[in-house]
């Protein structure tokens, strides 16, 4: 039994014959044979989609387990926060420097882990949503992290903003490493460079005062004999006047030609003769005390130590100076207790006088000139600073003042050999002197000796 198209039932038997059926069923394999091949062609294409898609699996693994891998090699610290500034992933060197477990960091504000100094900057840093281009620049900052073990170093951080497809701004992306150690490396590595420079500029001046030293002990031998030959013939000229003197009185008193007196001004160059002679003889003092000075400072002789009392050898340099410069300064001297330096008692004595001397002269025609002696126990070396109320060093003075002949003092008042003699003194005794200008006015130089013996 079959049925027709409406339904009815009908015999197949008297279908036969009437070709009917065989283009039924030559339609019906056709068909088949059209869904049998298209089902083929989805499951090959089914296949190939899952051998495709299994390779992509694979490639995107593998490129993830790269990038993984990159990241957890870096010894820089990075981390990966969303737009609400929580973090979505942190590298080992992260959670390292924190010392706390990578999941206890996932899902927890930066700013909770950021020092309480720096969260006003790392804040401003994380706001999220859209940038203009300037606001997407990557920003640099430096940073403080709480660690297990309480504040880290200073890190030096790199702020950059993370975009999705569409240029909104989903968070932001930490980068960084310590640079307290570099810091301090970098300082520790000035400090030595002005070490370095200090040495130099030393050695060089060392160099300079020996070779300067060895010229004029060379000058000073040269001057001695003139200076001698000048002394004799001063002194014996000296004598020739006076015998002059007294015969040419002697010869008045018995009668003798005055006309001839008048005439070559004999008694005009009697009176000539004894300031001409003192003149001649207070110069070859002056050069005389030069070479001694010259010759004191280039001939480096050892002298025994012995302990000097610093508050006595002060006082006696202040009254010694105050009365060879017949100043009417007032003098204000404190000088510590118990202060003791070993050395050569002239020698400091010397220094002590000649800055005072300066001082003296700073002050001159200063309404109330002040002369201020200080001594005190400095770092273990005996500090003496001498100074005064005057108009101060001038700029260009500073630079030069401690070189040999060069004086600030007007022509006859001083030999710019002060300072040098009293440099050179202090730096054989280990010590040094050094000038500056006072905040109130006025000059200030600092004498440091050390205390052993």
């Amino acid at each position: 039994m079959t049925t027709d198209r409406s339904g009815r039932p009908g015999n197949i038997l008297a279908l036969a014959g009437s070709g009917l059926e065989t283009e039924l069923t030559d339609n019906q394999e056709s068909v088949w044979r059209d869904v049998v091949k298209r089902v083929d062609e989805v499951y090959s294409d089914l296949l190939r989609y899952e051998a495709d898609l299994e390779s992509k699996n694979a490639e995107l693994e593998e490129a993830q387990s790269f990038i993984s891998s990159v990241i957890a090699s870096v010894s820089d610290i990075l981390v990966v926060c969303d737009e609400r500034g929580q973090v979505l992933q942190a590298n080992p060197a992260f959670v390292a420097l924190l010392g706390r477990a990578e999941s206890v960091l996932i899902g927890r504000p930066l700013l909770d882990l950021v020092g309480p100094e720096d969260r006003d900057e790392a804040r401003r840093h994380l706001s999220g949503g859209p940038r203009s281009e300037a606001a997407a620049q990557a920003i640099d900052c430096e940073l403080h992290f709480l660690t297990a073990n309480g504040p880290s170093d200073v890190m030096a951080i790199n702020f950059s903003g993370r975009y999705d497809h569409s240029g909104r701004c989903v968070g932001s992306v930490l980068t960084g490493r310590p640079i307290g150690e570099l810091r301090r490396a970098y300082q520790a590595l000035h400090s030595a460079h002005l070490e370095l420079q200090k040495a130099q500029r030393k050695l060089i001046e060392q160099e300079k005062m020996a070779s300067l030293g060895r010229l004029v002990a060379g000058v000073a031998h040269e001057l001695n004999n003139p200076i001698s030959f000048v002394y004799g013939n001063v002194h014996v000229l000296d004598r020739y006047r006076k015998s002059l003197t007294d015969y040419f009185a002697e010869e008045g008193a018995a009668g003798g030609d005055d006309a001839l007196r008048r005439k070559y001004r004999i008694d005009a160059i009697l009176r000539d003769l004894e300031p001409l002679i003192e003149g001649t003889l207070e110069g070859a003092k002056r050069i005389s005390e030069i070479v001694k000075n010259l010759r004191r400072i280039s001939f480096n002789r050892a002298h025994e130590a012995q302990k000097i009392d610093v508050e006595r050898i002060l006082a006696t340099a202040v009254q010694w100076a105050a009365r060879a410069k017949k100043n009417h300064a007032q003098f204000d001297v404190n000088v510590a207790p118990g202060l003791f330096v070993w050395g050569n008692e002239g020698q400091i004595h010397q220094i002590v006088v000649n800055l005072i001397d300066n001082a003296i002269d700073a002050v001159r025609g200063i309404s109330r000139p002040l002369v201020e002696v200080r001594a005190a126990l400095v770092g273990g070396d005996v500090e003496i600073v001498v100074s005064d109320n005057g108009p101060g060093i001038a700029d260009v003075a500073f630079d030069k003042m401690f070189e040999p002949f060069f004086t600030t003092k007007t022509v006859g008042e001083g030999t710019g050999l002060g300072l040098w003699i009293s440099y050179a003194i202090a730096r054989e005794h280990g010590g040094s002197i050094s000038a500056a200008n006072r905040e109130g006015g006025g000059a200030q130089f600092t004498l440091r000796l050390p205390t052993g013996g």
